[in-house]
């Protein structure tokens, strides 16, 4: 049964990251849910237009422990979304920003929400995942999260409540930086003429909608009081049983529109090539991996806490993501289904 709460001074929200897709997203849901929600950033407001979402912006760092709390203080829940840009510095601010993150929630008695990652596993846990599996990974990044993931787990001592929502890689219309969709297979703002596949013929690969793993957070948060107080679910999001499902969608929904796509392989031969001379790209052959082998996301879990997943059909997310990171040229001939969830 969902929480019921009595007044707005009971529905206040941080978001950290919230300039970013998933905490943007989460933080616009949060808001059209009846929350008062606040972001911290250097500037204060990051754009002219930020009022509009409904958000107070302060100015503050996720680095710095005292701007946190002091943003955190009254709010029931803290959600942190923020991460390094470009998986560059991880080994520097993950961790620090966690533990600015814990102390504001210990302080005000906050539940935190944390967009979780696959990089946690290993391939000994592939290749279906659940929460209850042993977290072993082989990479760096994924021991950091681990590491974030244990510290959560260890401030249940202290009062600290955790949502972790896991799910695979993001896609969506406000997501056009660190996102393989947006950046891989096809190029933000330039319109769809190639569609690239970075994975191994027949491999399988999750994919989640952002606005679905808002909705999901959304729904989890409103229960927070009646789950564990460290309590982890997988999203089923999209699941791409050969690697070629998303890029057959991204082409369908661009002929609509007038474009004539073709596909083609991903050249990971240009990206081990240019890897030398550019951090983002060393960092991102580390996860090369996940487009290898296939992993999937079990959401039992999350269906038999809501009773279903949120969830938009592939073809409307893919329009909406497509529409909204400027790949479009003109308005479609045929629309799609309505989106629905199950």
């Amino acid at each position: 049964m969902a929480t019921s709460f009595s007044g707005q001074q009971d529905k206040q929200a941080l978001v950290l990251g919230a300039t970013g897709a998933i905490g943007g997203e989460v933080a616009r849901q949060l808001h059209e849910a009846g929350w008062q929600v606040r972001a911290l950033h250097r500037r204060g407001s990051p754009a002219a237009g930020a009022a509009a979402d409904g958000i107070e912006w302060q100015q503050g760092d996720a680095m710095d422990r005292e701007a946190v709390m002091r943003a955190a203080s009254g709010c029931q829940v803290i959600v942190h979304a923020v991460n390094p840009p470009g998986y560059r510095n991880w080994s520097q601010l993950v961790l620090p920003m966690i533990g600015n993150t814990i102390a504001a929630a210990q302080a005000a008695g906050a539940t935190i929400v944390l967009p979780g990652t696959v990089y946690n596993y290993g391939p000994d846990a592939f290749p279906t995942l659940r929460e209850d599996q042993p977290q072993q990974p082989r990479t760096r990044k994924g021991a950091i999260r681990v590491e974030l993931e244990r510290q959560l787990q260890a401030a249940t001592a202290q009062g600290v409540r955790t949502i972790v929502v896991r799910a695979g890689d993001f896609f969506g219309p406000r997501l056009t930086a660190n996102s393989w969709f947006s950046q891989g297979l096809v190029k933000a703002g330039q319109p769809v003429r190639t569609v690239q596949l970075p994975g191994r013929p027949g491999v399988g690969h999750q994919w989640a909608y952002v606005p679905d793993v808002a909705r999901t957070m959304i729904e989890l948060i409103e229960r927070r009081e009646t789950l564990p107080p460290f309590a982890a679910f997988h999203l089923g999001g999209h699941w791409d049983p050969d690697g070629t499902k998303m890029a057959e969608a991204i082409c369908r929904i661009a002929r609509l529109h007038g474009a004539k796509p073709r596909q083609r392989r991903f050249s990971w031969a240009l990206v081990f090539a240019a890897a030398p001379f550019m951090t983002t790209l060393r960092e991102l052959l580390e996860m090369r991996y996940l487009w290898r082998v296939p992993v999937r996301l079990d959401n039992a879990r999350l269906v038999a806490t809501l009773g279903r997943e949120p969830h938009t059909p592939l073809d409307v997310a893919v329009g909406a993501t497509l529409a909204g990171i400027g790949c479009l040229d003109r308005p479609p001939a045929a629309a799609p289904l309505a989106a629905h969830a199950k």
